[in-house]
């Protein structure tokens, strides 16, 4: 844990020591949890908290983040990215959305035996929750760990995010063609610019994506036609 609270003590977090100790008994809870429902394929806690916690808070220097009081995070598996951001940022909610309801109900137990209360799991299809009027277009700021191609994670992620806000995906370090491929639906989406913003000391990019119009009525599709006709 001493990267990460490395990190933290870098990025200014406060309470530090008592933020990593919620972080210890988050990853304690999914590694239990995990060996009857699988949350995560990393069990050893080193690789756990380089790959969970450390890369999960990548996005927390970007302006974007920093603007956002109300963030999605689409495609959250175990709590990731959204946990780790919402324990160093208590200040900000987050709605963190899954397709697969046990996990959703148990990440919700999880956060509120640890006292996580800046985080609410919700379980349905990214496709389905962007069309209530609840979640389409309420968001400052929407985030994605989903391995997913740009072309269709921009249409799970981008009708969350309001005009004026910021859609924020985690890739690998070679993304250019795949961003190269997207902006077209980017555009359709009501995206305008995106920028690649590399990190190769960790192999990783974010691509970070600014909205500037409303996404058309006719997006998202219904539910498995962006991942089986990407725009």
């Amino acid at each position: 844990m001493k990267e990460l609270i490395a990190l933290m003590k870098k990025l200014n977090i406060a309470e530090t020591e008592s933020k990593a100790s919620m972080l210890q008994q988050y990853m304690d809870h999914v590694l239990e949890w995990n060996k009857k429902v699988n949350l995560t394929a990393i069990t050893d806690r080193n690789a756990f908290v380089q790959k969970h916690f450390i890369d999960s808070l990548l996005c927390a220097e970007t302006l974007e983040f920093t603007a956002s009081s109300l963030i999605c995070d689409v495609g959250t598996g175990g709590g990731f990215p959204g946990v780790p951001l919402a324990v160093c940022y208590p200040e900000k909610e987050f709605i963190l959305v899954d397709s697969l309801d046990k996990r959703i109900r148990i990440v919700n137990q999880m956060c509120e035996e640890i006292g996580i209360a800046n985080v609410t799991a919700v379980h349905g299809r990214a496709e389905e929750l962007a069309r209530k009027k609840e979640y389409r277009e309420q968001f400052d700021l929407c985030v994605s760990r989903a391995v997913a191609n740009m072309r269709v994670l921009s249409e799970y992620c981008l009708p969350f995010v309001r005009p004026g806000g910021n859609f924020i995906a985690y890739k690998g370090a070679d993304c250019e063609s795949e961003i190269g491929d997207a902006r077209k639906a980017i555009q359709l989406l009501g995206g305008d610019s995106v920028e690649i913003r590399k990190l190769p000391h960790l192999d990783h990019s974010l691509i970070l994506v600014s909205k500037t119009g409303y996404t058309p009525d006719a997006y998202p599709r219904k539910a498995g036609t962006p991942a089986r006709k990407p725009l």
